[in-house]
């Protein structure tokens, strides 16, 4: 039988170089499919190289020529493949903070690692560019070199630079600012919360709002707050909310949903105003308005009611002198005298409130003013109550009417006297105060420059907010019925501002009333101590009186008190009827007695007219109120003689001769 195995059929040595043979060709298979798996290797490596989007340059480890630089870095730096490639990296210029030399290129050979997070290079366009850089050395086929790693961070650093002035922004803002996640929970706040809130950043943070809840805001309204801006609405208004230590304010707060890429609220902000400060001024001003409004119906009504007082007490003291003292009627004539004078002095404070009171101010030292006037101060309180006086050292000069200082403090100390129930103390003080501009612009009405002070204090109950803002209102009294007028602090409040001075009052229920008046200061030159004291009633020369008044039972009254005085008296109803008796009486006239608000001419034109024609004819004006027609705001002009409506017959008589004794 015919043996058909191959390898039986062969020499021995033959089969063995058979066996090798096959062996060599799964060998050379083997390394094809290496070789091809290297090659696969090296196309996906080039293609990652080609496009990662990252700058990689591959640098000769023994040289430093550039070996390889993917596209990448070639479009970001502004370089053709190349003007690179096989160059050293430091004659490349836009490497020159990596290697600008040969010896500079060690640094790279000498660490197998190197990263620098924030490279500043310049693009071949002069473009400034900032990079992350990191370098590795690696082998590669037995070949030492180094891998950079170059990633464009322009964009980002100018996003954390756009995020960091944001940051700077919201904190430099004087709103307060808060961001809560979509429950609720706090996640920022900025420093004007703190400041705000009393809180800082880290009590904040993870907190409730819930901490500002002042209790004020019903739980309605809160809720009604959240339905709005869950329901991806913006709300708006204003609340009252609580510091760290207990403190109220109100502030305006506007609060609005964030919504993320999908359109889901994943954040609320708010921003909040500290409106406190703003509503206390405003509340400020609101008053100004409103006792400016007061004062001019004020002003307008006493002005009117004083000529029917001028009437009254004329005529009542007209009648008192034919009368006997000791008769029933002489009583009954001193009461309508004493009421019709009573009534006089309310509409002096009416004006006084309303600053149409006619004044004279002069140079005064507020300390010797208030120094005459306190032993009748304490004449006026109860012996229960220590009235201490605290002059500051130094002079305290001021220009006002000394009159005025007397009715200020007369109206404060018997408003202090009430306020006492039982035993307690009042004291005066003075002293200087200086207000800038800054201090002015946050309180309402206030006036840069240099001020006396004059301070009113007691030990009394106090008064609450609601009484605070109503006691200058005239009227205005907490005292029981028939007990006071409500006119006292009215008229200290007018007198303030007709002398263009501020009074500041501090009050607290059981610890007593400050009252703070500030009086502009002036030069000490010429200043007086007190009022100058009143003569007695002067008798008449004989001279000739021209009274010149529209209503007509003021002028008959005025010409009876004359005539009792024994002057010769001439009478006209009306500008252009004076000026015809003048003409008539050239040579006789010594003095004319004339109202100031007339119709069809003033009292100061008349003045000056009569004037022109005699030189030497003396003028006394009388009214109720000047209208600044012989003064501004109530002050006298220089040299102006005057003489307040309603007056007494002593009254007339001192200021007729003070006129006619005038050069």
């Amino acid at each position: 039988m015919q043996d058909t195995n191959i390898e039986t059929r062969l020499h021995p040595a033959d089969a063995e170089l058979s066996r090798r043979i096959v062996v060599l060709e799964e060998h050379l298979l083997e390394k094809e499919k290496t070789v091809e798996a290297l090659q696969d290797s090296e196309k996906r490596y080039r293609r990652l190289f080609e496009s990662a989007k990252d700058g990689i340059l591959i640098l000769d480890a023994e040289t430093g020529r550039v070996v390889d630089v993917n596209p990448f870095l070639m479009q970001l730096l502004g370089y053709s493949y190349h003007a690179v490639i096989g160059k050293y990296i430091w004659e490349i210029g836009v490497f020159k903070d990596i290697a600008a030399s040969k010896e500079a290129f060690k640094v790279l050979q000498d660490n197998e690692y190197i990263r620098y997070e924030d490279l500043p290079l310049e693009a071949f366009d002069k473009r400034p560019i900032a990079v992350e850089f990191v370098s590795n050395v690696c082998l590669v086929d037995h070949r030492k070199v180094i891998q950079c790693n170059i990633r464009d961070i322009t964009a980002r650093n100018r996003a954390e630079a756009e995020h960091k002035r944001l940051i700077a922004a919201v904190e430099q803002v004087e709103d307060a600012i808060v961001m809560t996640d979509a429950k609720g929970i706090i996640q920022f706040v900025n420093s004007a919360f703190e400041r705000t809130t009393g809180y800082s950043r880290e009590e904040a943070v993870g907190q409730n709002p819930r901490i500002l809840k002042s209790g004020q805001q019903d739980e309605l309204f809160y809720s009604n707050l959240w339905d709005t801006i869950s329901g991806g609405r913006t709300w708006a208004g204003r609340m009252v909310s609580k510091r760290k230590d207990g403190t109220l304010y109100t502030e305006e707060s506007m609060v609005s949903p964030v919504r993320d890429a999908s359109g889901q609220i994943v954040n609320y902000v708010s921003v909040k105003r500290d409106i406190t400060e703003k509503l206390r001024l405003a509340a400020q001003s609101q008053q100004a308005r409103k006792m400016e409004a007061v004062g001019l119906l004020a002003g307008g009504v006493a002005h009117d009611y004083n000529n029917m007082l001028g009437v009254i007490l004329g005529y009542t003291e007209l009648a008192m002198k034919k009368v006997e003292a000791a008769q029933p009627l002489y009583a009954d004539l001193r009461h309508i005298f004493n009421a019709a004078k009573r009534s006089a002095d309310i509409t002096r404070e009416l004006l006084a409130f309303a600053r149409k009171e006619t004044i004279a101010p002069v140079a005064l030292d507020l300390n010797r003013s208030v120094e005459s006037i306190v032993e009748m101060l304490r004449r006026l309180i109860r012996e229960d109550i220590d009235l201490e006086w605290l002059p500051t050292v130094g002079p305290c000069p001021i220009m006002m009417d000394p009159i005025q200082v007397e009715q200020i403090l007369m109206n404060l100390c018997l408003n202090a006297r009430d306020a006492i129930p039982g035993v307690g103390q009042i004291t005066i003080e003075t002293g200087s105060a200086i207000f800038d501009e800054a201090y002015c612009a946050d309180h309402a009405g206030f006036v840069p420059g240099k001020y006396a002070l004059l301070a009113v204090s007691d030990s009394g109950d106090g008064m609450d907010k609601d009484t605070l803002g109503h006691i200058f209102d005239p009227f205005f009294t907490t005292k029981e019925l028939g007990q006071g007028t409500g006119l006292g602090l009215s008229m200290v409040y007018g007198i303030v501002s007709q002398n263009n001075g501020f009074i500041n009052v501090y009050s607290e229920q059981g610890k007593g009333t400050t009252f703070n008046i500030y009086l502009p200061s002036c030069s000490d030159k010429g200043v007086q101590s007190r009022m100058e004291k009143t003569a007695e009633i002067p008798s008449s020369c004989g001279e000739t009186v021209l009274v010149v008044e529209d209503e007509l039972s003021l002028l008959m009254i005025a010409k009876m008190m004359l005539e009792k005085m024994g002057y010769r008296v001439l009478i006209a109803g009306t500008p252009s009827e004076a000026i015809g008796l003048a003409e008539k009486h050239a040579t006789e006239i010594q003095l004319l007695i004339t109202d100031v608000v007339m119709p069809g001419m003033n009292g100061r034109d008349l003045a000056e007219r009569l004037h022109s024609l005699y030189p030497n004819l003396k003028t006394l004006f009388a009214s109720g109120y000047t209208a600044n027609v012989i003064g501004h705001r109530g002050v006298l002009d220089e040299g102006v003689s005057f003489i307040q409506k309603p007056f007494s017959m002593k009254d007339l008589a001192v200021k007729v001769r003070e006129a006619l004794r005038d050069k």
